[in-house]
């Protein structure tokens, strides 16, 4: 088996939630919108595509020709707007696979993907892709396997509906929660289900628990959830390690240092994502070991 054929990293491309904010207060975390991708066995797949996508596919421009499985959690802009500025997708000897769940209004991800880029709000429709584009539709738990990697989902609390996905493989996996809101009186089964004994729980940890309940600017029914409750999950579902995700934008380096410091006290084996991390999760298994 070769070495490509025996990996499983994660890189982080784009880490925001809501919108993109580049500047001088956000450099050592990024200021891209989420776009997560895995090279598991082989395979690519690439989790949402934010703004980060854009990055991505700028450096698969020297790897080309590229085959990859790209999975939608909702088509919210934060986690859709780099998809019409992912260069690969326009060139034709490239080929994508794309997956999402169908809105509860009915639209396919491929409607959603193709209205973002009708007049007046693109200028070149998503049919100039000359990429070979596979739409596949997802079920609510439906299982999809790419040889020997599974890909598992679940419905999120979220207005209008979000997917998470856990990935499996060799023994090892990664939960992509995002983007999700937690209940006030227990526990997500859907997420402790997604999460059960992973390897790395990439959580939406868009606030703090301050931020979340305030009187005067409440972020309840927003549908993102805190650190504080993804410290609670990660314990619940026996998780190896956490990943903070989907930072707010309002949340410069300063602060996203100071929710580093307090979620490795309530949970030593945290991480706060930042664009470029790269995870290597055999590699981190082989140190626990």
């Amino acid at each position: 088996m070769s070495n490509v054929q025996k990996q499983f990293l994660v890189k982080f491309w784009g880490v925001r939630g809501s919108i993109a904010c580049p500047g001088s207060q956000t450099v050592r975390y990024g200021g891209n919108t989420s776009c997560v991708e895995m090279q598991i066995a082989g395979q690519r797949l690439v989790f949402d595509g934010g703004t980060g996508l854009r990055e991505l596919g700028q450096t698969l421009l020297s790897e080309m020709p590229i085959e990859a499985h790209m999975f939608f959690t909702h088509s919210h802009w934060d986690h859709i707007q780099g998809f019409p500025f992912f260069v690969p997708a326009f060139v034709p000897i490239n080929k994508f696979y794309i997956y999402g769940a169908i809105a509860p209004n009915g639209s396919t991800i491929e409607q959603r993907l193709n209205d973002q880029m009708l007049h007046p709000n693109f200028p070149v429709p998503l049919q100039i892709m000359g990429a070979d584009l596979k739409f596949c539709d997802l079920e609510i738990g439906e299982k999809v396997q790419l040889g020997d990697v599974i890909i598992e989902n679940a419905l999120l609390n979220h207005p209008g509906e979000a997917i998470g996905y856990r990935v499996s493989w060799g023994g090892h996996s990664v939960a992509y929660v995002t983007d999700t809101e937690h209940f006030p009186d227990r526990l997500d089964e859907n997420v402790l289900w997604l999460a059960r004994e992973a390897d790395l729980m990439i959580y939406d940890a868009t606030y703090t628990n301050e931020e979340y309940y305030d009187k005067k600017s409440s972020k309840i029914g927003w549908g993102h959830s805190t650190w504080q409750e993804a410290v609670k999950v990660a314990k619940a579902a026996k998780v190896k390690q956490l990943v903070i995700f989907h930072h707010d934008p309002l949340h410069d380096d300063d602060f996203m240092d100071e929710i580093s410091r307090l979620t490795v006290e309530a949970f030593p084996n945290s991480v706060v994502a930042y664009e470029g991390m790269t995870m290597d999760l055999l590699a981190t298994a082989k140190t626990a070991a």
